[in-house]
């Protein structure tokens, strides 16, 4: 299968969201067109995305104009328009765009980009929502959803397994988790390994079900 890593992309719709994917991915060195209907949001980035167009997305022929039916992945981060939303994403699937990523304000939202073929769908605000939650009720220094019922924490070692290498901790057995990560005062993150030992003061991040590293994380904090 061919790496479509360095593909190029179309981000349609320049408000917070889309401008923040067309400039990293363009700082990532990924050929970019950008394409939002308002003249003078397009005008202010014009200096630092290459290819940038006004026009309207929910026209077809516009699109194709464009060439946008040439390009493997396409996102459509139009969120407050909720029609333009929908019909332009159902313009790229009758384009035959083979990657599809697409906003949603909403979980009924982002079930009607889903039926309509979109192949990835986005709730950024539902995900931080969530995100900052689990980081204000709980003892964790920051959260990552990995799936459903996965997650990824950052916390402080509690203090029954500092001092210990990890292998004998027994702490997948105990609590079900796993220290992937280790970063100790004024050093940078490096691997945990089983004759790793966790001092006072160390950052470690941890992988585990969400409602076992949740409850890990108390015991740092105790």
């Amino acid at each position: 299968m061919a790496d479509r890593r360095n593909d190029p992309v179309v981000v349609i719709g320049l408000g917070r969201f889309g401008t923040s994917i067309a400039l990293e991915l363009a700082r990532r060195g990924t050929e970019v067109l950008a394409i939002d209907s308002r003249a003078k949001t397009v005008q202010a980035l014009s200096g630092q995305i290459t290819h940038i167009a006004t026009a309207d997305a929910t026209d077809i022929e516009a699109l194709r104009q464009l060439g946008v039916q040439d390009f493997y992945r396409a996102v459509v981060a139009i969120g407050s328009d909720l029609e333009a939303s929908i019909l332009t994403a159902s313009l790229l699937v009758e384009l035959e765009i083979d990657d599809i990523w697409a906003k949603a304000v909403s979980q009924q939202h982002g079930r009607i980009l889903s039926r309509l073929g979109v192949h990835h769908v986005v709730l950024p605000e539902h995900d931080m929502g969530e995100r900052v939650a689990h980081l204000v009720s709980g003892r964790m220094l920051d959260y990552l959803e990995v799936d459903e019922n996965f997650a990824l924490i950052k916390t402080r070692p509690p203090k029954e397994i500092v001092g210990m290498p990890l292998g004998r901790t027994g702490l997948r057995r105990k609590y079900g988790v796993t220290v992937v990560a280790v970063k100790s005062e004024g050093e940078e993150f490096t691997y945990a390994s089983a004759e790793t030992e966790l001092m006072y003061g160390d950052i470690i991040v941890v992988a585990g079900p969400t409602d076992r590293v949740e409850r890990f994380a108390e015991l740092g904090f105790t």
